[in-house]
């Protein structure tokens, strides 16, 4: 087969008159020009569909707004340990800090990339590994495991104990100058072990490294608390909590969360992956000494059947998707029956490739993570709406809210965070004991969500 097959005048002339003899097609490139593709494919009878009433629903308080940063999985994270603090303080509204967790998930990552470094330094510098490593090393991504990790470890702060600077709501210059650092740490240990310095001495280099970006992040950022104080006062002004607290403490008491019980399920059905079984992804992780990700591969209708679940018993549910698939992003409404972009053109655009073919062909991964507050139920239980509480402010959609169609879920979340407790015996067991298998850094299910 000739792969080098020109455009010819002759096709052009049928595409043009091809095009020009359908009236649709007229319509169409009138709509579009004028208007852009979303709005000339939006479909007003199903946006009339997305009406923001439950059958289950979760409440807690004002909208959070990450700015222009890409912290969304801290936010949503955030927002299902806040929900806890609210409910049992009778609060009527609560946030935690999403810059202290920022703080020290930039200095863990930037620990974790040099220890890649040096374990990669027999490995070519043009080759994919180490490009790969180089190509953002300090992302303000993440996935609930690497949350975790941090939480352990450092603990949670109310929002006033570490408010935001220009640095957290804005985290674009920051990153930038930190990865061009960390990219002059990885040329010097590299050049260094080329020269023959010695295991120990490039171990202290990293550690001066790291201490770096300690200063790097307080100039950023501030400096963590160690210690502060905290006055909750309930919706009738009763002071319901007061006190000194060092991070892990406050957590201990105020959230009660035992992370280690929350599971990430994911649901990819490509043929790499049998249901069933439990992967990670080689290299991803922030917290060098607790290890990277684990995920259990479920179907879809599952990862929904324990989000159901844990509505029901009134907690919210943390989750991660492709956002800006079939989106109607001012209106916050995901519906694949929203936008019929297939029917605008006239051929399969969207309808092109399936879930399984859009992980593998490179079309879709999970990008943004947020979290369930609702669900509304058919007649036989399965669900058919669900409302999301975003991370972009309450001026975005319905006063911070969004809304998820069952089809959309199908087609687009990747992966809920729940209790173990509504495993079966079965997959607690395969979470707890089987090896994992082990996914490239570059599988799509090793994406860190970042929408901003």
């Amino acid at each position: 087969m000739e792969a080098a097959t020109p455009v010819t005048a002759d096709a052009l002339y049928a595409a043009r008159e091809g095009f020009f003899s359908e009236r649709a097609n007229v319509v169409a490139k009138n709509a579009v020009t004028a208007s852009g593709i979303r709005a000339a494919a939006r479909v007003p009878e199903a946006v009339g569909a997305n009406a923001m009433t439950f059958d289950v629903e979760v409440r807690q308080g004002e909208r959070c707004h990450q700015q222009h940063s890409g912290r969304c999985w801290m936010f949503a994270s955030l927002n299902t340990m806040r929900y806890r603090v609210i409910h049992r303080y009778n609060l009527k509204t609560f946030e935690l800090s999403q810059t202290y967790p920022l703080f020290w998930d930039k200095l863990e990552k930037c620990n974790w990339f040099l220890a890649n470094i040096l374990d990669t330094l027999d490995e070519p510098l043009d080759g994919r590994l180490v490009s790969y490593l180089l190509s953002d090393p300090i992302c303000d991504g993440g996935q609930w495991d690497m949350f975790r990790s941090l939480v352990k470890k450092y603990g949670v702060v109310p929002k006033d104990a570490m408010p935001e600077t220009a640095c957290s709501r804005n985290t674009r210059e920051m990153d930038k100058y930190l990865t061009r650092y960390l990219r002059g740490c990885a040329r010097r240990l590299r050049e260094s072990a080329a020269a023959g310095v010695s295991a120990d001495d490039l171990l202290a280099m990293r550690a001066e490294m790291v201490d770096d970006v300690y200063r790097y992040l307080v100039t950023c950022l501030g400096e963590p608390p160690a210690r502060f104080g905290v006055r909750l006062r309930d919706k009738d002004d009763k002071l319901t909590l007061s006190g000194t607290y060092t991070p892990q403490e406050f957590f201990a008491e105020a959230v009660d969360m035992n992370v280690d019980d929350y599971v990430s399920l994911i649901s990819a059905p490509t043929e790499d992956k049998p249901f069933g079984h439990v992967y990670t992804v080689s290299r991803l992780g922030n917290v060098v000494e607790d290890g990277g990700v684990r995920y259990l591969n479920l179907p879809v209708e599952r990862l929904k059947e324990v989000a159901v679940a844990q509505l029901q018993d009134n907690l919210p549910v943390w989750f991660g998707c492709d956002v800006d698939q079939s989106y109607l992003n001012d209106e916050g409404i995901m519906d694949t029956a929203a936008l019929d972009v297939d029917g605008l053109f006239g051929f399969p655009v969207e309808g092109c490739l399936d879930r399984a073919e859009r992980l593998d062909y490179g079309e879709s991964l999970m990008t943004h993570a947020m979290v369930f507050e609702g669900v509304n139920l058919s007649a036989d239980g399965h669900p058919t709406l669900w409302k999301v509480e975003n991370s972009w402010g309450k001026e975005h959609g319905r006063d911070g809210f969004d809304t998820l169609s069952d089809a959309w879920f199908d087609e687009y979340v990747y992966q809920v965070v729940v209790d173990r407790r509504y495993l079966t015996d079965e997959e607690r067991a395969v979470y707890d004991t089987e090896d994992a298998k082990v996914l490239a850094p570059w599988d799509p299910m090793g994406s860190l969500a970042r929408a901003r």
